[in-house]
């Protein structure tokens, strides 16, 4: 297998654009992107580190790996990156916001003839008590470097903190808006940045969606005013690729939801959207205990637990722009072009290095190219839908 790998990846520029979280929608009734996958930390790495090089959340990375400690992960510790997303059952069009996940999907309009892409990034809503709203809006105004005017609710509860606000909050390091904001046509919400980039992922805001820092610059400079912007509720997901369903489920919003127990209802109603049929009657179990863990990862039916081919190994980039960037100019300076991996179902400029025979020889190769690109790469180990 690693010769027949090698063979295919032989030649292959590392010159593509590099549009991190953007995947390209090839077939008109795939609605499942991206692939799972595990990297093996490095000492210097927390889990949130590791999350936001991959545009992964708190809620994201930490929910997927329970058993391991978020800000000492420690040297070669298995970290499981779920990067498989199922797109959100709406219009495939403008921005759709699923609060149940915690998660943006924006569909950029297309010209005939061009393939339609989707690009997601993971957000931070409204606590309970201060719920970010569901409905259908669009963006009616984009501000760089944005003023922040504190509700009187808000200065109220900083006040009882003993935190007082200002009446208006300067541009700066010490907004919360971060550097950049669009407003909504709900009045008093934006799409924000945050000066606080560990609360994406997370239900922490009084109502806003907060973005990282260089997630809502992307978003900023491609989406326009008036694009649409619709926010749903879905925790229950499913989706077809390639004739395979793969599930999703998501703790409920308990200030939202007041299902008990082990309710299958969403989640059967979500597959006969998906297609025709119900799981067979040797996967149902599977399904069921998928509902019950309510972990948040992509999973295809029947596959236990994350379809990771574990005699192939890889070496990992991340998502981020300037991860990907760095690396290929490493890949550049260390003549490595012949090593780039494309994932089948990765995201556009997504950098995968290999194959090897080994995990040593791939952490051999992960140093090197850390060293020479001055930041963290990973050894990787890729779902079966990858390659």
């Amino acid at each position: 297998m690693l010769k027949r790998l090698l063979a295919l990846a032989v030649g292959l520029a590392v010159s593509a654009p590099s549009m991190a979280t953007t995947f390209a929608l090839n077939s008109a009734d795939s609605t499942v992107v991206g692939h799972n996958m595990v990297v093996y930390s490095r000492a210097k790495d927390t889990l949130l580190d590791i999350g936001r090089q991959f545009d992964l959340g708190y809620n994201d990375i930490v929910e997927a790996n329970p058993n391991v400690d978020p800000w000492l992960p420690g040297e070669n510790t298995r970290v499981i990156i779920p990067s498989r997303f199922i797109l959100p059952k709406a219009g495939q069009k403008g921005i759709v916001i699923n609060i149940a996940e915690l998660r943006l999907y924006y569909y950029p309009e297309t010209k005939a003839g061009q393939t339609k892409t989707v690009i997601t990034h993971p957000i931070g809503i409204g606590r309970e008590g201060w719920g970010t709203p569901l409905g259908k809006a669009k963006i009616t105004q984009k501000r760089k470097d944005p003023t922040w005017t504190p509700p009187e609710s808000i200065r109220k509860e900083h006040l009882e903190k003993g935190d007082p606000l200002p009446k208006v909050v300067a541009a700066g390091p010490n907004n919360p808006l971060g550097a950049y904001a669009m407003r909504l046509s709900m009045p008093g919400y934006l799409l924000h940045g945050t000066n606080k980039p560990y609360g994406v992922g997370m239900r922490v805001s009084h109502g806003c969606i907060r973005l990282f820092p260089e997630d809502i610059q992307h978003l900023f400079n491609i989406a326009a005013v008036n694009t649409s912007v619709e926010i749903i509720y879905q925790p229950d997901k499913a989706g077809v690729r390639d004739g395979k369903l793969y599930l999703e489920v998501n703790k409920p919003h308990s200030d939202i939801d007041k299902r008990q127990g082990l309710n299958m209802t969403p989640m059967v109603a979500a597959i006969l959207d998906a297609q025709d049929k119900l799981p067979a009657d040797n996967d149902w179990a599977f399904t069921e205990k998928l509902v019950e863990a309510q972990d948040s990862i992509v999973k295809r039916v029947g596959e236990e637990p994350l379809d990771i081919v574990d005699d192939v190994w890889f070496v990992h980039a991340g998502l981020s722009q300037k991860a990907i960037q760095k690396t290929r100019q490493a890949i550049n300076s260390l003549q490595l072009n012949d090593l780039f991996w494309p994932a089948k179902s990765g995201a556009v400029g997504e950098m995968m290095i290999g194959p090897f025979n080994s995990q040593q020889e791939a952490a051999d190769m992960a140093n090197k190219i850390s060293e020479a690109a001055g930041i963290s790469v990973w050894v990787a180990q890729v779902s079966s839908d990858a390659l």
